[in-house]
Parts: structure tokens; C-alpha cells; sequence
């Protein structure tokens, strides 16, 4: 490779790496990241006790009924049919239940992002440097929400 070839390579690459590192910086500026503890921001959710309470009684309920069905069976076959139906069932009230709350999360956490500025929201354990933790702005965008009847 001649001398001139060499030069306009380094010159290239030198111009390359200037590129890629002010892209680099002009993204790191836009980007800006925010970390929530999503097992806190549920249990604190103001409607999280209530939608508890009714999950147990649809849950004691249909036991009961399957308890009932599994004393009147004597093929063991259909006794494990009623007790696994039954398992799917409390399943599927308590995925209808939590619903509603993961969607009031997930508004809430768009509009604290939003206010902050924050282009991405992760679970915080796995952040492993920096981030914001937002955590508590949006327990409180949930209680204000609740508080405001939205």
C-alpha cells in the first residue's frame, strides 16, 4: 500500500471514529433511561387490596364447588379433569382482575416517562449502572389518578 493510500485510510478512519463517537454522544443525550421496581408499583397500587380480596373469594368459591364435584366423582381421572378445570378457571378471573391494573401501570408509567423525559423504562434489577428510578412517581401518578377517579 502506497504512502498517499495509508494516509487516506488513516484520514478515513480517524473521520469514521469522529462520526461514531459524536453519534454516539448525540444518542446517549436522547436516550435517557428510567428504572421501576414493577412488584412495588402493584402492591402500592391503590386498587391492588381490593382486586386481592375479590381474586380470594372467586378462588374460595370455585374450590368449594370443586370440592363438592371431586366428593360426588369416583373415577380419579375425572376427579384430576374437575380439579385442574377448576385451577384454569380461578386463573383465568384473576388474569380479568389484574388486567385493569396493569393497564392503570402502564399509562402511569408512560406519563411520568413523558414528564421526565425518560425514552425508556425497565425493570430496575436490570439496570446494572445509572438510570433513573422512578418507582415512587409512579405509585404517586397511581394514587393521583385513583384520588382523581381516572
Amino acid at each position: 500500500m502506497s504512502l498517499n493510500r495509508r494516509i487516506a485510510f488513516l484520514v478515513a478512519v480517524v473521520v469514521f471514529a469522529g462520526i461514531m463517537a459524536c453519534t454516539a454522544a448525540s444518542a446517549a443525550e436522547e436516550e435517557k433511561v428510567g428504572g421501576i421496581d414493577p412488584q412495588k408499583v402493584l402492591f402500592q397500587h391503590p386498587k391492588y387490596e381490593q382486586i386481592l380480596k375479590q381474586i380470594k373469594n372467586i378462588a374460595d368459591q370455585k374450590q368449594n364447588e370443586a370440592k363438592i364435584a371431586i366428593d360426588k366423582e369416583s373415577d380419579n381421572n375425572k376427579k384430576a379433569e374437575i380439579f385442574q378445570n377448576m385451577r384454569r378457571v380461578i386463573a383465568e378471573e384473576e388474569q380479568k382482575l389484574m388486567q385493569p391494573l396493569f393497564k392503570e401501570i402502564d399509562l402511569a408509567v408512560r406519563a411520568v416517562a413523558t414528564a421526565k423525559k425518560i425514552t425508556v423504562v425497565v425493570d430496575k434489577t436490570a439496570l446494572f449502572y445509572g438510570g433513573v428510578d422512578i418507582t415512587d412517581d409512579v405509585v404517586q401518578e397511581l394514587k393521583k389518578k385513583s384520588a382523581s377517579g381516572g
